[in-house]
């Protein structure tokens, strides 16, 4: 039992280290064991503290060394190298500060993770307890945050005995402080882990407006951003340092360069160039402060699902730019939940944003059987769509399916429901990137193999089904349907040839130029332009439309 906890407490670490790689490269991290025989830290002042890593940014060598840690050969190892001794939480803290004080950079923020199984680490020591609770103070006071992320041991943990006024109280109200139950099992400790390891920074900061003069400070946050791969770095062939890029912009004619202040914007309309100055293009994109107003509240069923047009964002109060924030939000947040209602405003998200109509959807807080927060107390901003987003689709006409054909499909579904949680599904080509750095990066002999969570389990989904997709076939589509058949060749023209060609694009040269006059050459296509430039012996450089509908009015305009 104690080799598995140790094994679950190192390979954390490296999920941390690894994680950090990827995603917070420039972090500081330092690997601290207390309680063992041998010492080793700055200018050994603490016995049975073993600094493993010092505080500097994580790399593949770190990493490896932490795999030396796992399995039965890194427990010799550790037993070898550090032994196991007294313990005293006072003499690890006092070394963590020295470790941060000795930093010459400064840090944003400062965190400190506490890994145990011990709830009484001293055995009643009370002048080690002391001793812990003093330093643990210290370091609160110099903005460290102290958390605690302990085992199950056998009898249950008691947080009561010794870590509850050594831990850090919660920074903000978004955060659970203290948990009070332990970790189980590995996941459950890599997600309390993640969710104290990642910080929580607003998109924006904004007022929300509810009338004349009554206004609460809120934070904009993204919920779920899209993963993408990192972006390649370019490098110098012979030294492999990073090499970076610049644009200049140059007179076409005398081939000058041009100063910032020298350029102007401009936009056609009508045949004629409208030439804008920085200030007056500032001036135009400018609707107003940043701000979310408030019109009033709808029922929820007026939402629908087709509104949806750009991912949402979350909204929480900050009682420190207003006071008073948090108690209004939080009662404004129970009404619409009671009233199952949403609030309609206008929202402008930074400075120079154009303004959009956006539904604040209440949301309850969400804890889960370990009691970490799965969804937070707050409004959701579900952005609108104005008229001239909505489109009005042209549906064929299809045949309607029969009731009988209905209710086989409503056993298909019912036989294939599952229940779906959006973090259970990692994306393939993200994890397979990642395995393959990691493998060139610790000099691996192969990636590891990752696992494609979004394929379908054919097997199972056959085993469920039954004859049911067989009979539903049946019904629906011909006699001797086959779906992995071929499809049967394209017919030959009477002549002998392949398909059809598509006839030229032409327009007259009337037409053309009448277009050219009121200025509705935008309407035309791509294909017909190209056309109509090289209609004209017209020279083009480029495809994309502007530049052909500039090259037709150079040549029709005049």
């Amino acid at each position: 039992m104690k080799r598995r906890k140790k094994e679950t407490r190192v390979q954390v670490v490296r999920t941390v280290y690894t994680s950090k790689i990827i995603s917070s490269y420039r972090d500081l991290v330092a690997l601290v064991f207390y309680g063992t025989e041998q010492s080793k830290n700055p200018r050994n002042s603490f016995k049975h503290v073993y600094v493993y890593h010092d505080l500097d940014e994580p790399g593949a060598k770190r990493v490896q060394e932490v795999d030396a840690l796992r399995g039965s050969k890194g427990a010799q190892l550790a037993a070898e190298t550090m032994g196991s001794g007294e313990t005293s939480l006072g003499d690890a803290l006092w070394c963590c500060a020295n470790l941060y004080s000795d930093i010459k950079l400064r840090l944003s923020h400062k965190r400190l993770m506490l890994f145990t199984c011990r709830d009484n680490p001293h055995g009643g020591d009370s002048g080690k307890d002391r001793q812990a609770r003093t330093k643990a103070g210290d370091l609160k006071e110099t903005g460290v945050v102290i958390d605690l992320m302990h085992l199950m041991k056998p009898g249950g943990f008691d947080v009561s005995l010794f870590f509850r006024d050594i831990i850090s109280p919660p920074e903000d109200n978004s955060e659970l402080g203290l948990q009070t139950n332990p970790s189980e099992k590995l996941e459950d400790l890599q997600k309390r882990v993640r969710a104290k390891e990642q910080k929580k920074r607003a998109m924006a900061r904004l007022s929300l407006s509810l009338g004349e003069g009554v206004k609460i400070a809120v934070g904009m946050y993204a919920t779920a951003v899209q993963a993408r791969k990192p972006g390649a770095i370019k490098l110098y062939r012979e030294t492999n340092e990073p090499v970076r890029s610049k644009s200049r912009i140059f007179h076409t004619q005398t081939g000058s360069l041009l100063l910032p202040s020298e350029i102007k914007k401009a936009q056609v309309y009508g045949r004629k160039q409208i030439v804008l100055e920085k200030d007056e293009v500032d001036s135009l994109k400018k609707f107003g402060d940043p701000e979310l107003y408030v019109f009033g509240f709808k029922p929820m069923e007026n939402l629908k699902l087709h509104h949806h047009i750009r991912p949402a964002v979350f909204i929480y109060p900050e009682e420190e730019e207003i006071k008073g924030s948090a108690c209004m939000f939080s009662a404004l947040l129970k009404k619409c939940i009671e009233k199952n209602v949403f609030a309609l405003c206008r929202c402008i998200a930074r400075r120079n944003y154009p303004p959009r109509f956006a539904a604040l959807v209440p949301q309850e807080e969400e804890l889960d059987d370990a009691n970490v927060q799965i969804s937070p107390p707050g409004f959701n901003v579900i952005y609108l769509p104005y008229a001239d987003d909505v489109r009005t689709l042209d549906t064929p006409q299809c045949p309607s399916a029969s009731q009988t054909q209905v209710d086989k499909m409503k056993e298909i579904v019912t036989k294939l429901r599952f229940k779906y949680r959006s973090d259970a599904f990692e994306n393939p080509v993200i994890q397979q990137h990642y395995r393959n750095l990691e493998a060139l990066a610790l000099d691996m002999a192969a990636p590891e193999e990752t696992d494609d969570l979004i394929l379908p389990k054919v097997d199972q989904i056959d085993q469920r089904l039954g004859i049911l997709a067989d009979e539903f076939r049946d019904m629906v589509y011909p006699a001797n349907y086959n779906p992995d058949s071929k499809p049967a060749p394209k017919r030959k023209t009477a002549n002998g040839g392949g398909a059809v060609k598509k006839p030229k694009v032409e327009v007259p040269e009337d037409e053309l130029r009448a277009h050219v006059q009121n200025g509705t050459l935008a309407k035309l296509t791509v294909p017909v332009l190209k056309a109509a430039c090289k209609q004209f012996g017209i020279q083009i450089t480029g495809t994309k439309k502007q530049e052909l509908i500039d090259a037709l009015l150079a040549k029709l305009g005049s």
